[in-house]
This record gives structure tokens, sequence and C-alpha cells, in this order.
């Protein structure tokens, strides 16, 4: 029994570290975000009365400041999501089974290369970007201008605002997915390709009948987390765009923040982010619940 005790206290004693950073640096802050959401408070001001759910009413009222800055960001949000989510999924995947089709000893060099953009920080990623698709002396109009063709504006105009944001992620991102999907097609048997084969498969029908099914667990992840972090888009509008042209690009992340900081109405801005937080929620079960359904049919 003593041993059995020192036992569960020594693997305590490994995992407290993490529970301590746990605590700190995400239940805490969750849970004080809760609290700051029910009371008015105001950044400049060291009155904060509770105010209970009027916060989160008040994003619900047609005709406001929160709820037309709350529904518009969460549109455009919801418009990124849509536009880079299957991309970031598609490319991932097909990026992992070009480097896994080269001889082994470039495998290595090719999945750093990939991956490396993903190590860059915000603030670089978006000047690399922004001398790319700068309108007047951008490396690609410069080059569409050397063509003899007409430049494109594409961090003023839409769509191809989109196109640039889309571009720039899936550039800045997609070494992540990769290496994910490089790390389950590793774990693919090749004796169901071998056997495959010898029954006459074509590489498209191994491809839907072995390695999709095989990897679909790792897939559903990647959904998930790549679905996660375009709801949490920031930096790329922020840097990029300013949220124009307009308020075309303007995510609900940029809105939360200006609430915040620019109006000084944390409650508020804290209401929101538990919104957003709860939305993404929902949206990552019903991914996992429907995935799990294909699955078991």
């Amino acid at each position: 029994m003593k041993s059995t005790w020192t036992s569960r206290f020594t693997s305590f004693l490994f995992i407290l570290p993490y529970l301590a950073a746990f605590g700190m640096f995400l239940l805490f802050p969750i849970l004080y975000g809760v609290v700051i959401s029910l009371q008015d408070f105001e950044l400049l001001s060291d009155a904060h009365p509770f105010v209970g759910l009027r916060n989160y009413i008040t994003i619900f009222t047609p005709g406001t400041h929160e709820n037309s800055i709350f529904f518009r960001g969460l549109w455009t949000t919801f418009q990124f999501v849509l536009y880079s989510v299957p991309l970031l999924i598609v490319a991932g995947l097909g990026m992992a089974m070009l480097v896994n089709a080269l001889p082994a000893k470039l495998r290595g060099l090719f999945r750093t290369f990939y991956f490396l953009p993903y190590a860059l920080s915000a603030s670089v990623m978006a000047v690399i970007w922004l001398m790319m698709f700068d309108t007047n002396a951008g490396f690609i109009n410069s080059l569409l201008q050397k063509l003899e063709l007409t430049g494109i504006p594409w961090l003023t105009a839409t769509p191809w605002v989109w196109l640039a944001l889309v571009l720039t992620t899936l550039w800045w991102t997609i070494g992540f997915n990769m290496i994910i999907f490089v790390n389950a097609l590793n774990e693919v048997p090749e004796d169901y390709y071998e056997a495959a084969a010898i029954d006459g498969a074509g590489a498209w029908n191994r491809f839907m009948s072995i390695t999709l099914p095989t990897i679909r667990p790792v897939m559903l992840f990647v959904m998930i987390t790549s679905t996660i972090a375009s709801f949490n888009i920031y930096a790329q509008p922020f840097l990029l765009t300013r949220g124009g042209p307009g308020d075309t690009t303007k995510v609900l992340l940029i809105n939360v923040l200006d609430q915040a900081f620019v109006r000084k109405d944390i409650g508020s801005a804290s209401a929101m982010a538990i919104l957003m937080a709860l939305l993404i929620m929902m949206v990552s079960i019903v991914q996992f619940r429907l995935t799990n359904r294909k699955e078991k049919v």
C-alpha cells in the first residue's frame, strides 16, 4: 500500500508543473474573464460594479454598438474559416504525401524547409507578405508589370484581399499540418498498400480505401485545430490590412480588442470573448460528432 501511494505521489510531482502552468495561464484567466464579463468594467475607472448578464444582453440587442461589431466581426471571421480551413487540410495532406514520396535522404530537408515559416513571428510574416502584396512596389505586382499585365490591388480591394490573407495563412501555418500528416502517413502499414497493389488497385483507390480511413482520427484532429486557429485569426488582417478595405476583413478579435482598449470597455469585450470561446467549442463538438458518425457508418 505504501509503495502504491509513493508511486502516485511521484507521478503527481511529474505533472505538478503542468498543472501549475495550466491553472496560472489558462484556467485562472478564463475564470477571471467570466467574472469581468459580469461587471461594468471600464479600464479607466476604479469602480467595477456587478451588472449580471447586462453585457451579454447588450450584445444580443439589435441597434447597439456591441451588437453591430460582434456579429459583423463574427461573420467576417466565419468567412475566413470557410475559405481557409479546407485548404489548410487539403494542402497539408498533399504536401505530406509529396514529402513522403521523396527519397529518404531528402525527406528531412524538405520537412524542415516547409516547416520553417511556422516558426516565424507574426511581425516577420507580415513584413514578408507586405513586400509581396504591396500594390505599387510589391514583388508580385512588379512581376506582373514586367509581363505587361495589370497590377492587382491585393490588400485594398475584394476579393483579392481575401485571397491574400488565405495565401499568407497557408504559407505561414501549413507546415504544422504537414508534419502532423507526415507522422500519420508513416503509421499506415505498408502491407495494406502491397496487398491492394496485388489486387490491382490504382493509386487513387489505395488513397481512398486505405490512406484516408487509416488517418481519419488525425484528420479530425487537424480539422478541429485548424478551425480553432482560423476562428482566432488576428495577426494577418491586423498587420496586413488593418481590417480594410473598410471593415471587410475586420475580424471578431480585432473588434474585441478595439472594444477593450479603444472604447475602454473591458466588461463588454470579455463577454464577447466568452461568447466566441463558447461558439468555437460548439463548432468543434459538431465537427467531432459528425466525423465520428461518418466513421461508424
